[in-house]
């Protein structure tokens, strides 16, 4: 049970039916296609979409309650004796349920966000914790105004640990989230490019970014990327422990080892190991170590989380290719920074002969697309053997390829049927391929072809 209808009252006071039956609400849901256990309706406005017109399906799916927006008429059809709770804003309402239920539930509350590896970072940390502690999370991508306070609902009243995580595209946006989440702990895995078609510089993203110390507790502790200076001066002054690679950062990450399955490096003194591929990702292992150090848990706790780490799909999956081939997918999203680090992971994994890269448009970069794509040549090298493009934007890397490393097959393509048909005769078990892209590219259905079932 979440709350009861007379805890609701506390909140939305303007109520018409039988609001004070102590009935008990056991979910809260935006979407009236989902069945619920004694639910409570809340339903959305947008441009091009009212929830409110879809009560009565949320009621034949076992809504018992709504909160409704008191500009909207209550159809006819809805029994006189439904509790409903009428406010100004339902989504404001969503995200008041949710601040209420996470004061009610008071878990330790760890905020993550990041341009990138705030996912894999989530992900990494939930697993490790779930060691020790009872642990809800983010699911998928629901982290933003709407997602982020559906998190917050569905987590378990024994919840003990919430790691929720917060995305954006504009200023503001985070400074709501953490609000509501009111973190504990807060990390910032870097700063990169993603949204500065928004944001406009990287000074920009950093100030975004920060917003996550708004809700942050004031005995809490920041985790951040020690090695990006345009974090410096938003977090003076605070618990702060950065973590880098750089030999001047306080909490340091050496002796990074990439091989076919696993990174391996030293973290505080101590050796441990990932089945992810990739130093940015030994970083966003590091974030999860410290955090759990200084939540009580010791070296094989963590080793043991760090083992079993379950990722969120089409985030550098390695998977069996035809023929013996080895395809990281990795084409979820994609920015330049992601893009240059996944490519680096390509050019660590000596025991492929052949090494292919799929590179599709990255989005929200703005009037500097074409540079930022152009870029993404300087870090191909000629242990790359074939560079595959597909894109608008990405044609110019290709462009740039053929110009200044000719010894690089480098090939563009119009479209993915097209694109598949060149790469299947080149699969075999020495062929490593990476698909990499944004999320609106899908090369994940290149990825299905050429990968088995």
């Amino acid at each position: 049970m979440l709350f009861l209808t007379n805890d609701i009252i506390e909140l939305f006071p303007n109520t018409q039916g039988a609001v004070t039956g102590n009935l008990p609400i056991r979910q809260v849901t935006t979407d009236s296609r989902v069945t619920t256990n004694h639910g409570l309706f809340v339903p959305l406005k947008g441009d091009k979409f009212n929830g409110h017109e879809f009560l009565d399906q949320a009621i034949n799916n076992g809504a018992i309650a709504a909160v409704w927006d008191q500009s909207e008429s209550v159809p006819e059809y809805v029994p006189t004796d439904l509790p409903i709770f009428f406010v100004e804003d339902t989504l404001h309402a969503l995200q008041q349920l949710a601040g209420y239920y996470r004061n009610k539930i008071n878990p330790t509350v760890i905020g993550i966000t990041g341009s990138n590896g705030k996912t894999t970072t989530k992900d990494i940390i939930a697993t490790v914790l779930a060691q020790k502690f009872q642990t809800h999370h983010t699911k998928g991508n629901l982290n933003n105004h709407i997602g982020l306070p559906l998190t917050i609902l569905n987590m378990s009243p024994n919840t003990e640990i919430l790691v929720v995580e917060m995305g954006m595209n504009h200023f503001g946006e985070i400074r709501v989230l953490s609000t509501i989440a009111a973190p504990d702990y807060a990390i910032i895995t870097n700063i990169g490019e993603s949204h500065i078609e928004y944001l406009k510089t990287r000074s920009g993203i950093a100030k975004a970014k920060a917003e996550i110390i708004t809700g942050l507790n004031d005995k809490g502790c920041m985790y951040v990327d020690g090695d990006e200076s345009l974090l410096d001066s938003y977090i003076e002054g605070m618990n702060v422990q950065p973590i880098g690679f750089e030999s001047n950062v306080p909490y340091r990450i050496q002796d990074i080892n990439v091989t076919s399955t696993k990174t391996t490096f030293i973290f505080e003194n101590e050796s441990y190991s990932i089945p992810l591929l990739g130093k940015h990702h030994a970083k966003n292992a590091s974030y999860a170590i410290a955090l759990a150090k200084d939540l009580g848990m010791n070296h094989d706790q963590i080793q043991i989380g760090l083992s079993t780490i379950e990722m969120t799909g089409m985030r550098f999956e390695s998977l069996k290719g035809l023929n013996g081939s080895t395809v990281i997918n990795d084409t979820y999203n994609a920015s330049p920074t992601s893009m240059k680090a996944a490519i680096e992971v390509v050019k660590e994994m000596k025991s492929f002969k052949k090494k292919i890269l799929v590179l599709g448009d990255m989005f929200e970069l703005g009037d500097r697309a074409k540079v930022y794509h152009r870029e993404i040549a300087d870090s191909i090298t000629e242990d790359i053997h074939f560079v595959c493009t597909i894109g608008k934007h990405s044609k110019v890397l290709n462009q740039e390829l053929n110009i200044s490393k000719p010894n690089i097959i480098a090939n563009h393509f119009e479209d993915k049927q097209e694109l598949v048909a060149f790469l299947q005769p080149l699969l075999d078990e020495t062929t490593l391929i990476l698909l990499k892209a944004s999320r609106g590219m899908q090369l994940e259905i290149v990825c299905k072809s050429i990968v088995f079932d």
